[in-house]
């Protein structure tokens, strides 16, 4: 998608809806989510003029769309309580058109400006969420590509993918690389292809967690400014 400045402020939502039973990552639970206190067995509590509903969720970490930060890869990283909300909130951002690659390597860089920005991967590969065919063979970061990122700059990778790192076999460089330089990193992202290639701002800040390195997000962008 080509620049564009709108006159107003509009919002792009780049998360997966969870839910009861959602599958992320092959091997891991999906949640569980129920009522704590149901609206009717609230009125034991408040009375017929109250209905209130508490729910209970039972996760791991790396459900839907979600944030890595450098605890997910080392005991003495920055965990979601510590990491600063300036690599996580109003970042301007960049997208990456490699739609339809699977190995998203230098040739997508050439000439972009990455430094103190949000770099978004978007592949298409968010085409398959939900399916057995996002779990196989997905678009990844090149190892190459990921130490570019961070020599020039940039301070957050984000991929609309089932992982940054290739996941056929057992290394991860991208995340060892990234994530020990303080870049994080945001995958399972979607509707990228609706964000300009410049021009956006990147949210996806998660919980105050402490001993906690990864966690789900409503990432999001805004495009233009408010008037107000």
């Amino acid at each position: 998608m080509s620049d564009v400045q709108p006159s107003k402020r509009t919002f792009i939502d780049l998360s997966h809806r969870i839910y009861d039973g959602l599958r992320t990552y092959k091997g891991l639970p999906a949640p569980i989510m129920c009522d704590y206190l149901s609206r009717e067995e609230s009125k034991k509590v408040y009375g017929d003029d109250y209905q209130v509903q508490i729910g209970k969720i039972e996760m791991v970490s790396n459900t839907g769309t979600y944030i890595d930060t450098p605890f997910h890869f080392a005991a003495d990283g920055d965990d979601l309580a510590q990491v600063s909300l300036a690599l996580l909130a109003d970042l301007p951002a960049v997208v990456i058109d490699a739609r339809d690659s699977i190995e998203v390597d230098m040739r997508f860089f050439k000439d972009v400006d990455v430094a103190g920005k949000a770099v978004l991967i978007n592949t298409n590969w968010s085409k398959h969420w939900n399916s057995e065919q996002y779990f196989e063979n997905h678009a990844y970061l090149a190892e190459e590509a990921a130490q570019w990122l961070l020599d020039n700059g940039a301070k957050l990778v984000g991929i609309d993918s089932h992982n940054i790192d290739d996941t056929r076999g057992q290394k991860r460089p991208v995340h060892s690389l990234l994530l020990a330089n303080n870049v994080l990193i945001c995958e399972h992202l979607t509707h990228l292809e609706k964000v300009p290639t410049n021009g956006a701002r990147f949210y996806a800040v998660p919980p105050k967690i402490t001993g906690v390195g990864t966690f789900p997000v409503r990432a999001f962008v805004q495009i233009g400014q408010s008037n107000g």
